[in-house]
């Protein structure tokens, strides 16, 4: 008699094209540990553009194929990333391996970062064969602001995210609470794609490390401001003020510049670091939530994945957004600090970054309690959710496609 076939463990399959930055790969790896504690416990494969895909450390039974890198520039330009080559061609070479390890990996579940089509289209040969097949859930991840409204739709529009929807997709989570930012709004879905789009709540609460080293203190009874610009592309300015900010006595400042800080910067922060007492430079963690909550006050610029592990906390902060190439973060900070979440300041001098450290540590805010009454369990809700979709019968996940609005939220 033969021996029979095992069933394998459901396949998730996770892209962002990640030009810049760490905010898609670390929200991907985020989602990563989410699943692989769901009770399915699936086999996830991350794809994504960033050069920095090694720098995280990755839980059990997830992998990261890295796609060849694109640049960015500060006007938002692009370019290839390391190779000496015209665009197009690092498209196409990113075009072909998406589909030849998405086409291989069959997965279960597939969730897109934010671009319905993929960087200047990539997936497009990859969605199309993985509908052809027929048994892969295909859901588009979105982040909670996209850019202004105006911007958002326009881009969207450019990049075929209607048709997208219609011809690829299940499914629509947006990464966020509703009632902070309604991005259908932005995007002006259509009746048949609103309803067929989940706010998660903010992928927050969950996102603890385990084996990080304590945050920085030489005097174990000094307050720390933890100050952090992302991966340090474009937080030069905002580091350079900070390094001059005013500190109260008895304080002192964990400064994270980020892993694409130019070594100019870095050197600088090494000099003055070696001649205080009160400054701590750390040029790379992946321990962030923990330090954010052992801190007595956290300023920090408005990406996506570092507010989310501030809102976590009980711990004060202040946004410090950019408003260049894009106005994402500068319309979340606003947003939030609407409902109380955490303050916002758009001309970081050191004046003025001085005296809301000095407020903040003297007197209690009310952040902590405004948080209570945000979404905060996106994590959570990805993880419920795509046990649910992983545990459907694969005749159940797709009609034929091209996809309607109304079939796509059939098929839910």
């Amino acid at each position: 008699m033969p021996t029979p076939t095992p069933a394998r463990r459901p396949r998730v399959a996770l892209y962002g094209h990640d030009t810049c930055g760490l905010g898609h790969l670390r929200r991907n790896l985020a989602l990563a540990a989410a699943l692989r504690a769901a009770d399915a416990r699936p086999d996830v494969l991350i794809l994504t553009g960033s050069p920095a895909a090694q720098r995280f450390p990755r839980p059990d039974g997830v992998e990261i194929v890295v796609l060849p890198t694109v640049s960015k520039d500060a006007d938002g330009r692009y370019a290839a990333g390391s190779l000496d080559v015209p665009l197009d061609v690092v498209v196409q070479l990113r075009a072909a391996t998406a589909e030849a390890v998405l086409t291989a990996w069959q997965p279960d579940l597939l969730v897109v970062d934010k671009v319905p089509t993929g960087f200047r289209g990539e997936l497009a040969g990859a969605l199309d064969a993985l509908r052809r097949n027929g048994s892969t859930r295909t859901v588009l991840g979105l982040r909670d602001v996209l850019d202004s409204p105006a911007t958002a739709r326009a881009e969207w529009s450019r990049d075929d995210g209607p048709a997208a929807l219609d011809r690829w997709y299940d499914e629509v989570w947006v990464y966020g609470d509703a009632r902070v930012h309604d991005l259908r709004h932005d995007l002006r879905l259509t009746r048949d794609q609103r309803l067929a789009t989940r706010f998660t709540g903010y992928l927050a609460e969950g996102r603890r490390t385990t084996g990080t080293r304590p945050l920085p203190r030489r005097c174990p009874s000094a307050r720390t401001v933890l100050a952090g610009v992302g991966g340090g592309v474009d937080g030069a300015d905002l580091t350079r003020a900070l390094l001059a900010t005013p500190l109260p006595p008895g304080t002192e400042l964990v400064l994270l510049p980020g892993p694409f800080a130019d070594a100019g910067l870095h050197a600088e922060l090494d000099r003055a670091a070696a001649t205080r007492t009160d400054l701590h430079v750390v040029p790379f963690t992946d321990g962030f939530p923990d330090w954010a909550q052992a801190a007595d006050a956290v300023v920090c610029m408005g990406g996506y994945n570092t507010v989310a592990e501030v809102l976590a906390t009980d711990t004060p902060a202040l946004v410090v957004p950019r408003t260049r190439p894009r106005r994402e973060q500068l319309v979340r900070a606003r947003s939030m600090a609407r409902r109380g979440l955490l303050d916002v300041l758009t001309s970081p001098t050191p004046q003025a970054l001085g005296r809301w450290v000095e407020h903040v540590l003297a007197e209690p805010t009310s952040q902590a309690g405004a948080r209570t009454r945000c979404d905060l369990a996106g994590l959570d809700a990805v993880r419920r959710r795509a046990g649910e979709l992983l545990g459907a019968a694969p005749a159940a996940l797709h009609l034929p496609a091209p996809l309607n609005g109304t079939e796509s939220r059939r098929a839910s």
